[in-house]
């Protein structure tokens, strides 16, 4: 304990990186920056059209399956590119990735039916996988852990441009011009951050002997696959009691068991089962599942209850999701700040998981008479809690294992908070398709349910808003009510989270990275550290 303190307490001046490495650090934050917001705008710019797109395709019951594929995609993905990066370096495939989501985008926008939008959105994750988890690598192997939250600020800045465009943009895309534009847009902006990191990313490139875990890929994506379609269909495609339902739970168990024994026997692992001898790992990728199942799983109806409960049209929804995206930003760039300058982080995500669970819990008591401010005094509060957590995170795991596994623990600790959405939004996605069923079939009469397209509930926001008074007031209730249950079930689990924080062990953050010295071309000469605390040169 003795030890750990004095090496928190270091002088500041210890820790500082000179002029030149920060100028030199600032050129790849730059081009990475440009691969964030590409990603970063998708999610949000998509958020405030899924109700319109859901009713003009026909299928506001598979709303979920349109964020699910995704997130599948980019979550079973997330090992893969991360040990792609590890083993030939990570330019190249964040360059690859991003052609991956732009051709995923390109025919997002062109989807005809819930299937083709479904399948396309899956593409596009592939490629969101390679993004998330390339950035963050890179930042890892150039920018020391100590000094990591200095920089965090200049990603929170286009996280939150990204949160601020994204739904304002979305919202008026979807209803001034068409909800494909939202994917269309993708296509100029990523040609530029091709352009941009080309020219101005240069990283370390090893080339290694390698060995590809394609058994283990193949394991754990059959068997998450498995899971999220048992969570999704179970209580409302099939009866918990089905031979469906028994068989796809008992493979997706046998699948993943034989996962974990490939993986211990494997020569070069997808997920190195080492890593969860970590303790901080295991705890760290412990909340971000968590977290991952009640930021994805609930925030992504937030729309939802913006547009068809409270009336709001798709452009005032993205205005109005602003509270929350200023709580995340302003704790976001605070808790960076912090990290740098006192190289404690533990008490972060502790406050931060705490704040998230009271947000949920108040969003259980929106309903349809609720006043905007104080909606969005919840939003904000949400918003401030999960801005505390994210990020720090991430600077946890990358200080708590050796670098040459940075890659690979960077992706492993995103795929579980990946994967923790995916479940989210499958599982509180069937809450609310069951809660608002058994609501409308309890209040609404046959006529008022075929106008909403019987038991698929097919209508967008803008048809229901033009419902007769009885049969709008009926409906409004009904979506009211399946949200609240939706955002009860999310907030317990967060206090999961809450509890798991405190598992993990804060490690003195390093003061130094793989900085480049010397740059020819693509080939960087690097002072590099194999694990916590020890250099190699």
């Amino acid at each position: 304990m003795t030890n750990e303190t004095s090496s928190v307490a270091s002088p500041p001046s210890e820790h500082e990186i000179g002029p030149e490495e920060h100028r030199r650090i600032l050129v790849i934050v730059l081009a990475l920056m440009l691969g964030m917001f590409l990603a970063a705008l998708d999610q949000t710019i998509v958020a405030t059209a899924l109700p319109t797109i859901a009713g003009d395709l026909h299928g506001l019951n598979h709303l979920s399956w349109v964020v699910t594929a995704y997130l599948i995609t980019s979550t079973i993905s997330l090992p893969l590119w991360g040990k792609f990066g590890d083993l030939w370096g990570r330019k190249g495939f964040f360059q690859l990735s991003i052609i991956v989501f732009l051709a995923g985008s390109a025919l997002s926008g062109l989807s005809q039916n819930m299937f083709e939008l479904i399948a396309f959105r899956a593409i596009q994750g592939l490629g969101a996988g390679g993004l998330l988890v390339g950035s963050q690598a890179i930042i890892g192997d150039v920018i020391p852990p100590r000094q990591r939250g200095r920089y965090m600020g200049y990603f929170g800045a286009v996280f939150g441009l990204s949160s601020v465009l994204g739904p304002l943009a979305g919202g008026w895309l979807t209803q001034h011009a068409s909800w494909r534009w939202i994917f269309y847009i993708n296509v100029p902006i990523g040609v530029v951050a091709l352009a941009v990191i080309a020219a101005v990313l240069h990283v370390p490139m090893h080339r290694l002997s390698h060995k590809i875990d394609w058994w283990g890929t193949l394991l754990l994506s059959a068997g998450v696959v498995g899971l999220i379609l048992l969570t999704t269909w179970g209580g409302s495609e099939y009866a918990w009691s089905s031979a469906t339902i028994r068989w796809l739970g008992v493979g997706s168990v046998v699948l993943l068991i034989a996962f974990v024994f490939v993986e211990l026997r494997a020569d070069e692992p997808i997920v190195p089962m080492g890593l969860f001898r970590t303790r901080t790992f295991s705890a760290a990728s412990a909340v971000g599942f968590v977290i991952g199942f009640t930021m994805f799983g609930a925030i992504v109806y937030l729309p939802l209850y913006l547009q068809v409960v409270h009336g709001s049209s798709p452009t005032r929804s993205g205005l109005e999701l602003l509270p929350m995206v200023t709580g995340m930003l302003i704790t976001f760039v605070i808790s960076g700040q912090l990290v740098s300058r006192t190289g404690r982080y533990k008490i972060f995500p502790i406050v931060g998981t705490a704040i998230v669970t009271i947000g949920l819990v108040l969003f259980a008591h929106l309903g349809p008479n609720t006043p905007f401010s104080t909606a969005a005094w919840y939003m904000f509060i949400t918003g401030f809690g999960m801005g505390l957590v994210m990020q720090v995170l991430v600077v946890a795991v990358q200080n708590a294992v050796p670098h040459a596994q940075l890659g690979t623990a960077t992706a492993t600790a995103t795929f579980f908070r990946s994967i923790g959405g995916a479940f989210g939004v499958s599982i509180l996605g069937s809450v609310l398709d069951s809660r608002l069923l058994s609501q409308l079939r309890l209040h609404a009469s046959p006529a008022v349910l075929k106008l909403l397209g019987g038991g698929s509930i097919s209508a967008n926001p803008a048809q229901i808003s033009q419902l007769p008074a009885p049969a709008h007031g009926i409906v409004i209730n009904a979506f009211s009510s399946a949200l609240q249950a939706v955002f009860m079930v999310a907030a317990p689990i967060t206090i999961l989270a809450f509890i798991l924080t405190w598992l993990m062990k804060e490690i003195p953050l390093r003061t130094r990275a793989h900085i480049p010295t010397q740059a020819s071309g693509d080939e960087l000469t690097v002072t590099a550290f194999d694990a916590p605390g020890e250099m190699v040169v």
